[in-house]
């Protein structure tokens, strides 16, 4: 393990120049403290956990000390915001420190939020709150542990940083990392300026560093589209799978990895609903659950707009055909395993629909049913999970088509039905309210539950002992909660 003052460093974005992003220093908060870190994240940069508990762990992070090899660099890009042109974004709040290389070879970049002003931030303060920083922190970690590709997150640091939104708050940061921070904005924002050189030099870029096989190929910018596309197919099945929303699916936000991107109003489905809108600005359910399979592809053909002076019209409708059936077959996929089935039939995706149908005019605890189905035997858990659907009669029907299911299905041993359907139905889930509760209290100084939380989530499919108050159904209050895109 390293100590901070061994990192490595090799800023490969800032040797793009100046025309790619801007030099800006951190402005330091005042008197910064830690509130979380998470050991796996810095596992990544090969940091033993115990330097998180050093006052200069808080001080890099908190914009007051910076490694003489680091380039903190805000990058320009544009993008599509709620479906309208955006021509000037950038990182308004955030600066990438640098990139970091560890032991196993693999580069992580080194994302300080909410570290101040940039040429970007347009009317903003460049803050962020520690509201905002505990939730990204939470939700980067928690999804990791489910599986969900995501930007991890390394650390929140507090402050006495006076900041105003609705009403006055502290400032926070957190350090994101991940392999890239390119966003389809990226592309867009050389695509729309007609600065060809640029967008030629990016494209050359993120396709040696990030998709080095499609070099390989007869067309590499065709094969890194086709590619992009699989991963947001995938990335987006999962989303669906888990009931996670978003809530702000703007080409900006919108990694050129495929992994969850620029966490702000996002949330859980806690009562299953379709039409779920976690965002409170969100006034024409744009990015509802129910439309992050549209708008993802939407998204993609916004991309590949950007991508025409490298590849041919054609070539791109036919790639982004590719999503719907990819997307499909990536969920089908995961929801014949949170059912237990371990083979595909030709009428799962209609039980699949059937049952979210029931779950819908019900109002049911969306992850809690998947889990306690696997608790017992299918007759035993039916049984019980009866009760939680109005129309029973409906319920009946679909239990006993589940039934016949599992019974065709090769595994009949409970035990491992059990255990390969609890390997992929979480017992805990970050929902909206537990969030909220862990920043009540952060922000009365108390910081033991964001951090109880944090390591509770990130086991999130194994029972822990002490913790089953985080693996029951909200309360009411819990469920009506209302996140802005300044949450």
């Amino acid at each position: 393990m390293k100590a901070l003052d061994e990192l490595t460093f090799d800023n490969r974005f800032a040797r793009l120049g100046d025309a790619f992003s801007t030099h800006v220093l951190p402005e330091p908060l005042d008197n910064p403290r830690l509130v979380a870190a998470s050991p796996a994240a810095m596992a990544l940069l090969d940091l033993d956990p115990a330097v998180a508990e050093s006052p200069v762990f808080a001080e890099l992070f908190g914009g007051h000390k910076l490694w003489a090899e680091a380039e903190p660099r805000a990058m320009v890009y544009s993008g599509h915001q709620f479906g309208s042109y955006n021509p000037q974004l950038g990182d308004g709040r955030g600066l990438l420190l640098g990139e970091v290389y560890n032991q196993a070879g693999e580069h992580w970049d080194l994302h300080l939020k909410g570290a101040g002003q940039t040429p970007y931030s347009r009317m903003g303060d460049g803050r962020a709150v520690l509201r905002s920083s505990i939730r990204e922190f939470l939700a980067s970690e928690a999804l990791h542990a489910l599986g969900i590709p995501s930007s991890r997150a390394l650390c929140v640091i507090g402050s006495d940083t006076p900041v105003w939104r609705e009403k006055q708050e502290r400032g926070a940061m957190v350090l994101r990392l991940a392999p890239s921070h390119v966003r389809f904005g990226h592309f867009e924002y050389f695509y729309y300026t007609k600065k060809a050189e640029q967008q030629k030099q990016l494209g050359e870029h993120v396709l040696a560093l990030h998709f080095p096989e499609c070099l390989e190929q007869p067309e590499p910018y065709l094969a890194m589209f086709r590619e992009i596309v699989e991963r947001n197919a995938e990335l987006i099945a999962k989303w669906q799978a888990y009931g996670f929303c978003h809530g702000v699916m703007n080409t900006d936000n919108m990694s050129i990895l495929g992994i969850t991107f620029d966490f702000g109003p996002f949330a859980f489905l806690d009562d299953f609903d379709a039409h779920f809108i976690c965002n409170h600005s969100d006034d024409q359910g744009r990015y509802s659950f129910s439309n992050q399979v549209p708008v993802g592809q939407w998204n993609l053909s916004a991309l590949a707009q950007a991508l025409t002076p490298f590849i041919s019209v054609e070539a791109l409708r036919e790639s982004l055909g590719l999503f719907l059936p990819l997307y499909q077959a990536h969920y089908l996929d995961l929801m014949r395993r949170r059912l237990g089935f371990t083979q595909a039939e030709d009428d799962d995706q209609k039980l699949v629909e059937r049952l979210l149908q029931l779950m819908q005019n019900s109002g049911v605890d969306y992850s809690l049913f998947f889990r306690r189905l696997g608790d017992e035997a299918p007759e035993l858990a039916l049984a019980r999970l009866r009760d939680d659907f109005v129309d029973r009669n409906g319920f009946d029907a679909w239990a006993g088509q589940y039934r016949e299911r599992v019974a065709r299905d090769p595994i009949q041993s409970q035990d491992l039905r059990r255990q390969r359907m609890h390997a992929v139905n979480p017992l805990y889930i970050l929902r909206n309210y537990l969030a909220q509760k862990a920043i009540d209290a952060a922000e009365s100084g108390d910081y033991s539950e964001v951090r109880r939380l944090h390591q509770v989530l990130s086991r999130p499919f194994e029972e822990q002992e002490g913790m089953q108050g985080y693996a029951e159904r909200p309360p009411e209050w819990g469920k009506h909660l209302e996140i802005s895109c300044s949450s």
